[in-house]
């Protein structure tokens, strides 16, 4: 282990056996959790049997009615899956974000992908071209591309001003503010629409089957795989860009490659789920404070408390109110303002 020292001490590790099997039980928990609990409860062996007859070749009895199987089957299950993929995507392009740019508030927000995403489905749903479900609905599809709309902006703009770290911010703050202003004009010329669309703003976990999680799969694996790839090279980004090119490393490339990255697997998570705030703050700090902060050990542990943090906060909106189920926008609100005031406070301690 070494320490590299510089104004954000970091400590450079490997990822362990042992943190890593923390991290598998803590998903494989939350999975479980979101499985058996709601409206009908259904016994976690039941589940586990049930999982393991849709094996190829193993054949089990659960013991569980057709209208228990299909509660699993068909709503819990694709809708479990999907929480996961949104939440672990959402985690690491916050790591992803907070190593690249240094900064430990950054998240996967930073350079328009909500703005840009909330107008494109407020454009969507205020021409009734679908209701957000389905893998060809236009709503996930309008977001999508708005979200890479905001994202390319920011880097043009970024670029104009000089293509340092601090004007690529700069110009992300300023695209969004443009995009969220157009998102309130189109609103105001359609108030009839103001429901439907915060319902979209506000995020929620919801499958019309397995297509969703289909949808949202292939970005994940692209996001995982190029950020993890380099997680070694963001931990010698961290001595700063000057140091980190004498040690042979190109800083703008490996940050443009990340954040490219982890933008196109934020702007899927986003196109699929609407805005889920806060997320890419709390899992990747909440791992550094239990685990160190070296990216070798964030990232990949930021994908399986992302997706086990997802699944828990979709299982509180749903039976937080039954019947009636919160936003899960709201409930990683409540849980995010008052800890980004903590991250706030320890960033300014240099804890980081």
């Amino acid at each position: 282990m070494t320490t590299i020292n510089n104004p954000e001490t970091l400590t450079v590790s490997r990822l362990s056996g042992r943190q890593l099997m923390i991290g598998i039980l803590v998903l494989l928990a939350a999975v479980m959790a979101g499985l058996t609990i709601g409206p009908v409860d259904i016994a976690p062996h039941r589940v586990i049997l049930e999982l393991l007859n849709g094996l190829p070749g193993v054949e089990t009895e659960s013991g569980l009615s057709e209208i228990h199987q299909g509660i699993i089957e068909k709503i819990r299950l694709p809708r479990v899956v999907l929480g996961v993929l949104v939440g672990a995507t959402l985690s690491l392009s916050g790591a992803a974000y907070q190593g690249a740019f240094r900064n430990p508030l950054a998240d996967p927000y930073l350079l328009g992908i909500a703005a840009g995403a909330g107008l494109g489905a407020t454009i969507a749903i205020t021409s009734n071209l679908g209701d957000g479900a389905g893998i060809f609905d236009p709503v996930p599809l309008a977001a999508f591309a708005g979200a890479l709309i905001g994202v390319g902006a920011s880097y043009m703009a970024g670029h104009i001003g000089g293509r340092s770290t601090a004007s690529l911010v700069l110009a992300g703050v300023a695209v969004a503010s443009f995009l969220t202003a157009c998102q309130t004009y189109v609103l105001q010329a359609n108030s009839e629409s103001f429901r439907e669309v915060y319902g979209w703003i506000l995020g929620r976990i919801a499958t019309s089957g397995w297509s969703e999680p289909v949808l949202m799969l292939p970005y994940f694996l692209i996001t995982v795989v190029v950020v993890l790839r380099h997680r070694r090279a963001l931990d010698v980004l961290a001595v700063g860009d000057e140091e980190a090119a004498a040690l042979g490393i190109n800083p703008r490339r490996i940050r443009a490659v990340v954040v490219i990255a982890a933008s196109l697997g934020a702007a899927a998570a986003v196109s699929v789920s609407g805005l889920i705030g806060f997320v890419g703050i709390i899992v990747p700090h909440t791992v550094r404070l239990a685990f160190g902060n070296s990216n070798r050990i964030v990232l990949p542990l930021s994908v399986l408390f992302g997706g086990a943090f997802m699944v828990l906060a979709d299982l509180a909106a749903r039976t937080l109110v039954e019947p009636a189920e919160l936003p899960i926008g709201v409930v990683t609100a409540f849980l995010g303002a008052p800890f980004f005031v903590l991250v706030l406070r320890s960033s300014r301690r240099e804890v980081w």
